[in-house]
C-alpha cells in the first residue's frame, strides 16, 4: 500500500476506534443520547472522509501535521475569540507571558465583531509609546489584511527580534481613514505593579498587568506607602485602566487584600472542575481607608474581577468609565507534542451574581478622560484694577492682634506634572480628599 495511503488510513482507523469507544460508554444512556452518539458518528466520518479526499488529491502532497493544526484551528475560531490552539513555539511563549518578559510590542488583543482589536496597550511598551490605544482596530500588519486572522496567528507575527520593526495599520473613531503606526520591537519586561505616594496621607498603586507576583508587589507597595505617611494613609487609588487582565489566582489575591470576608468572584461552567468560588479571608487584610479604582475600556478579565469585587462589597468607589467586558474564564490544557489549548471553560459572575460578558463593569462615577488645559484670566477684571481699591493690612500691623507661626508643616509629597495632567485620577484624589474633609467637618447630627 502507497505511504500516503497508509497514514490516511491510519488516521482514519484511529477516529472510527475514538468513536467508537465514546459509542460504548454511551450504551448505558439514554436513547436520545445513543441518537445524538450516532449523529456525532456521522459528522466525524465526514471530516474523515475530507481528510483522506485532501490527503490523496490535493495537487501537492500534504504535511498531515501541519493540515491537522489547520483543522483544530477551525474548529476553535467557530468557538469565541478567546478560544485558541497554540503551537509549541507560540504555547511556550504564552507561558514566558505570565512571568512578565516576553519579545514584541506589549498589546494585548481580542477579536470583536469579527476585527482584531486592541484590549490595551500595556504601559511602557512600543505599543504605548507610539500612541495605540485601548478599541483601535488592526487593519493591516505589516501588508497582511487581518481579516479571518485568528489572534494566535497576529500574535506570532508582531512577535520577533528586538530592534526590529514592524508596520501596523489601524482605524479608530476619531480617524477619517486608517493610519499606519511603525513600532520597533523591543524585550517587554513589564513590572507589575507601580505605586507612588501622591500628596500627604494619599497613595496611588497602578496594576499593568496581574502576574505570578502582582499580590507580592502589591504588599510591598503598600508597605511602603504607609512607611512614607507615617505608619498609616489617609486613602489610596488603585488604577486599573488599560490593564487587560491575567491570571485569576492573583486578581484573588489582590482583592483578598482590601477585603476580609465574603465572596470575591464565582465561576459556572459545564465541568464540575469549572464551577468555583473565591471568598476574602480576615488575616492580612488592609487597613478600611477609603478607596477609589480607576478603570477604563482598556480594563478586562483579572481587572474586572476586582473591580467588580470592590464594587460589590461596597468597598471601593469605581471610577472613570466602562469596562472592557470579558467575564469568561480560559483554561490552558498542554497537549503532547509541547503545543497548547486556550479553552473558554466557564464564566465569571461578581459577588452579587452579575456576569458582566461583553457588558462590562460600570462606574459608580463615570469621568471621562480628558486634556487638562490651563486657562489665564486674560483680560478679567480684578479688584486689584479697580481705581482707589484699598489694601488688606498684614496681620501684624493691626492693633490688637498676636500673630502665631503657623501649625501646619510643609507638605512633603507634591503632585508631579504627569498627575496634574492625569484628569481622572485628579478626580480620584478630589474625591478622597472630600472624604477627609467631610469626616473632619462637625455636621449637625440628622433629626
Amino acid at each position: 500500500m502507497h505511504k500516503g495511503k497508509r497514514a490516511t488510513t491510519f488516521i482514519v482507523l484511529l477516529v472510527l476506534i475514538m468513536v467508537g469507544w465514546m459509542s460504548l460508554g454511551e450504551i448505558n444512556r439514554s436513547s436520545a443520547a445513543q441518537v445524538n452518539g450516532t449523529s456525532e458518528y456521522k459528522e466525524l466520518q465526514l471530516f474523515t472522509d475530507v481528510l483522506s479526499i485532501i490527503k490523496k488529491s490535493y495537487v501537492e502532497p500534504v504535511n498531515m501535521k501541519k493540515l491537522l493544526y489547520g483543522a483544530i484551528n477551525g474548529m476553535l475560531s467557530s468557538l469565541d475569540p478567546h478560544s485558541s490552539f497554540m503551537p509549541p513555539e507560540v504555547f511556550k511563549e504564552m507561558k514566558i507571558d505570565t512571568s512578565g518578559e516576553f519579545g514584541g510590542l506589549g498589546i494585548e488583543i481580542t477579536i470583536r465583531d469579527g476585527v482584531l482589536t486592541i484590549v490595551a496597550p500595556i504601559e511602557g511598551t512600543p505599543a504605548s509609546k507610539a500612541g495605540l490605544k485601548a478599541g483601535d482596530q488592526i487593519f493591516k500588519i505589516e501588508n497582511r489584511l487581518t481579516k479571518n486572522m485568528n489572534i494566535m496567528d497576529a500574535v506570532k507575527m508582531m512577535r520577533g527580534p528586538a530592534g526590529s520593526k514592524i508596520a501596523i495599520t489601524v482605524m479608530r473613531n476619531s480617524f477619517a481613514k486608517p493610519k499606519e503606526f511603525t513600532l520597533t520591537r523591543e524585550i517587554i519586561k513589564i513590572k507589575s505593579v507601580k505605586f507612588k505616594t501622591l500628596e500627604d496621607g494619599y497613595g496611588y498603586v497602578r496594576i499593568v498587568q496581574f502576574q505570578e507576583r502582582t499580590a507580592v508587589e502589591l504588599h510591598h507597595a503598600l508597605d511602603t506607602l504607609r512607611a512614607q505617611n507615617g505608619g498609616h494613609l489617609k486613602g489610596l487609588v488603585l488604577d486599573l485602566r488599560n490593564n487587560p487582565g491575567g491570571l485569576l489566582e492573583q486578581a484573588v489575591k489582590v482583592c483578598d487584600t482590601f477585603l476580609d470576608h465574603g465572596l470575591i468572584v464565582y465561576t459556572d461552567g459545564r465541568e464540575e472542575g469549572s464551577k468555583m468560588r473565591f471568598s476574602a479571608h480576615q488575616a492580612g487584610t488592609e487597613p478600611g481607608y477609603p478607596m477609589v479604582v480607576l478603570i477604563n475600556g482598556g480594563s478586562a478579565s483579572a481587572s474586572e474581577i476586582v473591580s467588580g469585587a470592590l464594587q460589590d462589597q461596597e468597598r471601593a468607589v469605581i471610577m472613570g468609565t466602562q469596562s472592557f467586558g470579558k467575564g469568561s474564564v480560559q483554561t490552558i490544557i498542554p497537549l503532547g507534542d509541547g503545543s497548547g489549548l486556550r479553552l473558554t471553560t466557564a464564566r465569571y459572575y461578581t459577588p452579587n451574581g452579575t456576569s458582566i460578558q461583553a457588558k462590562g463593569i460600570t462606574p459608580n462615577i463615570v469621568v471621562p478622560q480628558v486634556e487638562v488645559v490651563k486657562v489665564e484670566n486674560g483680560n478679567q477684571l480684578k479688584e486689584s484694577d479697580l481705581k482707589n481699591h484699598f489694601s488688606t493690612p498684614a496681620p501684624e500691623k493691626i492693633k490688637g492682634t498676636v500673630t502665631t507661626p503657623s501649625s501646619q508643616s510643609p507638605q512633603k509629597f507634591k503632585l508631579d506634572k504627569a498627575t496634574r495632567h492625569d484628569y481622572q485620577l485628579m478626580r480620584a484624589l478630589d474625591l478622597l480628599k472630600g472624604w477627609q474633609v467631610f469626616k473632619e467637618l462637625k455636621l449637625p447630627k440628622a433629626a
